[in-house]
């Protein structure tokens, strides 16, 4: 059975705001503590190539073993602090760098090698390499004649 719904552009409107809202909520809550988790959001760039996924994550001020990095199933997940330097002589006139806890939760529709997975860091830098599964990479087929 085919439902039919009427169109309410009042309903439309409110949606459009909404997104709009969670966009401005997203662009400038960044180096600060937002709602639910309590961590920000750690931004990257993800590229792909034939032989695997390649995630670069910007993390200064933070030492490799203080970044906790798991690869359960699907799901990659990235955690860690940045903590702000004490020190109560200071005044502080701006405050924009981002400080505390961060986490990027990715689900990967790739099938990965689990055991080959890379991380490396270097100059704040963090390099996440997701070797895909022999099962997803190209093959060249080549065509036999006769």
């Amino acid at each position: 059975m085919v439902r039919v719904t009427r169109w309410d552009p009042l309903r439309d409107m409110i949606t459009l705001r909404q997104a709009v809202d969670r966009m401005l909520d997203e662009t400038f809550a960044r180096g600060t503590e937002t709602r639910g988790t309590g961590a920000w959001l750690l931004p990257m760039d993800a590229y792909i190539t034939d032989e695997a996924i390649v995630i670069r994550a910007d993390v200064p001020g933070i030492k490799p073993e203080e970044i906790e990095i798991t690869l359960e199933g699907d799901t990659l997940a990235i955690r860690g602090e940045i903590r702000r330097e004490e020190n109560s002589q200071r005044k502080y006139v701006l405050l924009e760098r981002p400080t505390g806890k961060f986490e990027r939760t990715l689900n990967i529709n790739t099938p990965i090698d689990h055991e080959s997975v890379e991380a490396s860091f270097k100059d704040g830098v963090l390099t996440l390499t997701l070797p895909k599964a022999e099962t997803v990479k190209p093959r060249q087929i080549t065509v036999k004649s006769g």
